[in-house]
């Protein structure tokens, strides 16, 4: 049994999905979000994240994370920077907590769990509610995308071909 945690990062909220299984068979899943408040600085929502997530990854110990490349819009560039901070500080908590990090594109994720890398938020959601058997929507969109990625994770998981298998590759 493996424990595979997805991250969607963002700065308002960052989506966090968690499954146990192996192969395709999913024992048993989790998500939800961590918020920041905009009137908090900047390094204050960082903060507030990696703290966050550093006791999520202390209790849970996952075998993997799998998060979501950054990606900017050109007609958002500030979002894209941003995004690159949030993602940052999601890397170094994953560093600390000697956890392997995969980095997927959205299209990729999108394509592989719904056969259409175009696929709508909607549409994603809609796959995973289908593969863990859910009736009620998963909301926010941020914690269906990180369980989207959890789930990715788990279906491709091989550990003999996972990064940062020899040990860490982060020293702290």
């Amino acid at each position: 049994m493996i424990k595979i945690i997805g991250i969607d990062p963002g700065l308002s909220s960052t989506g966090v999905g968690i499954v146990k299984g192996r192969g395709l068979k999913v024992q048993e899943y989790a998500f939800g979000s961590i918020n920041t408040s905009k009137s908090n600085t900047l390094p204050e929502r960082l903060n507030h994240i990696f703290s966050k997530l550093n006791s999520l990854l202390t209790d849970e110990k996952p075998d993997l994370m799998v998060i979501e490349d950054v990606f900017s819009l050109e007609k958002y560039p500030k979002s894209g920077i941003n995004l690159g901070k949030v993602t940052g500080v999601i890397l170094l908590s994953a560093c600390h907590a000697n956890i392997p990090v995969i980095e997927v594109a959205v299209r990729e994720v999108k394509h592989v769990l719904t056969g259409n890398g175009n696929a709508s938020k909607e549409q994603l959601e809609l796959t995973v509610r289908r593969l863990l058997s859910l009736v009620e929507r998963i909301k926010p969109f941020h914690a269906s995308d990180a369980i989207a990625l959890a789930l990715l994770g788990l279906f491709r998981y091989k550990k003999e071909k996972m990064p940062g298998n020899n040990g860490s590759d982060c020293k702290v």
